[in-house]
């Protein structure tokens, strides 16, 4: 699934050690959520996605659990 107006992003997953989170800015929280999620999949890492507000800009959070 591509977002036409959200620009390419690296889900840095695969690297991230247990506990280490990153905070993406978007509008389409529901589409990247579903995004990340098909990512975290096939690399085989557990993680937590939730839409948050950072220094008042709305995104998504993600938590590497395992």
């Amino acid at each position: 699934m591509i977002l036409n107006d959200e620009p390419e992003w690296i889900f840095p997953l695969e690297w991230m050690e247990a506990g280490q989170s990153f905070f993406i800015p978007t509008l389409k929280a529901s589409s990247m959520i579903y995004i990340i999620d098909r990512g975290a999949k096939r690399a085989g890492v557990k993680v937590k996605i939730f839409q948050t507000m950072k220094d008042d800009v709305m995104g998504v959070r993600v938590w590497r659990l395992r």
